[in-house]
């Protein structure tokens, strides 16, 4: 094949992994109310790769349960050790790590539940086994890290369920392993665009913890991607193949946000015409992506830490416990830790989301990325309009000296005003580049640089300029004053006369405009 038949089918396979599913395949998106999107993956994957023989280590300190259940362990297709205390279990783990350690929570020499400490165990599954369980011993267990647990006497049809689970994971990670490197070689990876050492560690994070059921947060600058990330780990999982579900809990009002989480039963309150599933139960055996998570109401957050806790959710107005399977991901722009401390945010919940954190880094540390990321968005006009229009090199250089506060989602925007203003060369002059700052007046009113973000009220002025539609100024002076309130919503609508109601609506739209 001429070369330059290769780079062409390089480049389709590139669009199509970014702009489908994670290999290639389709994503249709089903608009939800409220702001939530539902995203679906529909294609046939491909046959995992099957791992070689897996390993396990028996800690029981009795001998015939131990051999009793290394022999149940071996007729499954696992190379098995076996030792009868800690001590044993240590020395084995500087031999060899297993795939799966399965021990008894009561040794001899001390508790099952002390190897979640030992770093030689780190990317082994381990199951604790107890005769005497009860709910806050494995409530306990499973927090330490704990992957599941057995009770005596051993249920065999459980036990075969729970080492085939582990092998899915195995090949599923092996999986991830082999699609990474390809992706990464084209500067993909799932819908994440980025080959620059920052996004190659970020990359690293999500292919440590997709296979897992693990609660995630992300966080960065607003722009960043977070939702991307989210979708990536869900693709990446073995929910892949159900519902990816997305809500954001600053676009929704305090009065709707429950009965769009949890669900409402018909005659509830007003105009609860008919019953409605909340999001949990349309996430349901699929992952449930909470943005803005930081401006969820303190007493809805408690209701959501108890549904996290026990898996269980009650519509508004019913009465009638509903089991959910859901793994939940979480997303802010704002200091989590610092909303604790202001006691703006539950220390519970937050413990119970932060169990693996993502940080994005802004665009203006991720190098070449940014050709890269304008490449995609151009590419993706050309293929719906039919257009064939390139990038001069004074179009690049004038986006290489931008600082984009905005980050990505300010690179799609002037992208999409340069490939409107050019017919088929975008040069320097096609970049929407303007102000002080350097930065779109809209967009600056979205991400106020940090220098200004970082004065006092007082210095924060609305960015009106002489010639501006009396939309432009309602829009800046309502995100002035927002900005001023250090992003209270109840507090700046109050200030503006206005009902909470109506500024999460315009908020919404502004939202909606700048994506």
């Amino acid at each position: 094949m001429a070369r330059g038949g290769r780079r062409r089918n390089r480049r389709e396979d590139r669009h199509r992994v970014a702009a489908g599913c994670f290999c290639g395949g389709r994503l249709e998106r089903d608009a939800g109310i409220c702001g939530t999107r539902a995203i679906t993956c529909h294609h046939s994957r491909e046959r995992r790769q099957r791992v070689s023989k897996l390993t396990a280590l028996v800690v029981e300190d009795d001998r015939a349960s131990r051999e009793g259940l290394a022999k149940l362990v071996e007729r499954e297709d696992f190379t098995v050790d076996t030792c009868e205390n800690l001590a044993g279990a240590r020395a084995a783990l500087e031999t060899r790590v297993p795939d799966v350690i399965l021990t008894d929570l009561e040794l001899p020499d001390g508790q099952g539940t002390d190897l979640l400490a030992e770093e030689t165990a780190a990317s082994s599954e381990i199951v604790l086994i107890t005769g005497n369980a009860t709910v806050d011993s494995v409530i306990e267990a499973l927090r330490a890290g704990a992957t599941d647990y057995l009770t005596k006497p051993i249920d065999t049809a459980r036990l075969r369920t729970l080492l085939a689970g582990v092998r899915r994971t195995r090949e599923l990670q092996n999986e991830v392993k082999s699609l990474r490197t390809e992706l990464r070689n084209l500067g993909r990876f799932g819908p994440m665009i980025g080959s620059s050492p920052p996004m190659q560690a970020v990359y690293d994070m999500i292919e440590r913890v997709a296979p897992t059921d693990a609660a995630v947060l992300v966080f960065g600058e607003s722009g960043t991607g977070k939702e991307l990330a989210a979708q990536t780990v869900h693709q990446l999982s073995r929910r892949a193949g159900a519902e990816f579900v997305a809500i954001n809990c600053g676009a929704i009002p305090p009065t709707l946000i429950e009965s769009e989480l949890f669900g409402h039963v018909k005659g509830s309150f007003t105009g609860a015409n008919a019953d409605h599933k909340g999001v949990f139960e349309r996430a349901d055996k699929g992952t449930l992506f909470l943005d803005e998570i930081t401006e969820m109401p303190l007493d809805l957050q408690v209701k959501l830490l108890r549904v996290l806790e026990t898996g269980q959710i009650t519509r508004v107005g019913g009465n009638q416990a509903t089991t959910v399977d859901v793994r939940v991901i979480s997303a802010t722009n704002r200091d989590l830790s610092l909303a604790v401390a202001d006691e703006k945010f539950r220390a519970d919940l937050y413990y119970r989301l932060n169990v693996f954190p993502i940080a994005l880094p802004p665009l203006r540390e991720r190098g070449d990325d940014l050709h890269a990321i304008a490449e995609h968005f151009l590419n993706a006009l050309n293929a719906e309009t039919g257009a064939k229009k390139k990038f001069g090199g004074p179009a690049i250089e004038k986006l290489e000296q931008h600082s984009f506060p905005g980050n990505v989602r300010e690179l799609k925007n002037i992208v999409q005003r340069a490939y409107i203003m050019a017919d088929d060369m975008i040069t320097d002059a096609h970049i929407p580049i303007e102000g002080e700052n350097g930065t779109l007046p809209a967009v600056a009113a979205l991400h106020p640089p940090s220098d200004v973000a970082a004065g006092t009220p007082a210095e924060r002025k609305p960015a009106i300029k002489p010639g501006a539609t009396i939309a432009e100024m309602e829009r800046s002076l309502i995100l002035s004053t927002l900005d001023s309130c250090d992003g209270n919503r109840t507090e700046a609508a109050r200030i503006l006369g206005i009902s909470p109601k109506t500024l999460y609506n315009k908020l919404q739209k502004y939202d909606s405009s700048a994506s």
